[in-house]
């Protein structure tokens, strides 16, 4: 396979799950991480030092990953923070860096790469969104209006996409075995789904025919009432 996928936040947790499982049915990667020499990945990939709240960085690791490999068919905005910011004590600073990292640097990403998704006529293009941008379970309003626009961006990238075979998904995950919900989370690990859970729906996704197109998976582990 000569495919190239682009992932943010590869370093660990989901992002690592994504990729071991890409590298393992044979694509190309490019990972994007803060500190590629801080990486201790099993396999070989390119690396980039991509910061989400730079707004060229996106456009820079796209063009460097162009450069390297000459192509893009597959981009995983999975990069996020999820900082607590109620509707009484959040700040215009909290909310800032959230939408930042969470909204507006997964929309650079996409509008630098888009040009190179447009020439496959089978690229992918997902976003790790979550339960919260589903529905309002507690009070962390700023990450909930954070996941609700990324749901809006998975399905305007299909709209602008579609006719050039570029297919996007939101993958709408619970609480996830990561450091990210550890801090958060009531439920023990074993409990949670495993990030090798979404690796695999991510890979089983992309490879299905533009005719088969998933808007949307959200993902449970544990029952909910509005499901």
């Amino acid at each position: 396979m000569d495919k190239v996928a682009m992932i943010s936040g590869a370093n660990r947790g989901i992002g690592l799950a994504v990729a071991t499982e890409l590298h393992r049915r044979g694509y190309r990667l490019s990972l994007g991480m803060r500190d590629p020499s801080s990486a201790n990945l099993p396999f070989d990939a390119f690396t980039f030092s991509y910061e989400a709240r730079d707004p060229l960085s996106g456009k820079r690791w796209v063009d460097a990953t162009v450069e390297h490999f000459g192509r893009i068919d597959v981009l995983i905005n999975n990069a996020g923070i999820c900082t607590h910011i109620t509707l009484e004590d959040g700040t215009d600073e909290l909310l800032e860096e959230t939408l930042d990292i969470n909204v507006k640097a997964p929309f650079r990403l996409i509008q630098a790469a888009l040009p190179h998704l447009r020439k496959p006529g089978d690229a992918r293009v997902v976003q790790i969104a979550s339960l919260s941008g589903k529905r309002v379970k507690n009070l962390n309003a700023g990450y909930q209006m954070s996941k609700h626009a990324v749901i809006a961006l998975n399905h305007a990238v299909r709209r602008a996409g579609w006719d050039d075979g570029i297919r996007a998904t939101a993958i709408c995950p619970g609480f996830v075995n990561t450091d990210m919900a550890a801090a958060i989370a009531d439920l023990e690990p074993q409990a949670m789904t495993q990030p090798e859970d979404l690796a695999l729906l991510i890979a089983n996704t992309i490879a299905m025919p533009n005719t088969a197109s998933v808007a949307e998976i959200l993902v449970n582990c544990r029952h909910e009432d509005l499901f």
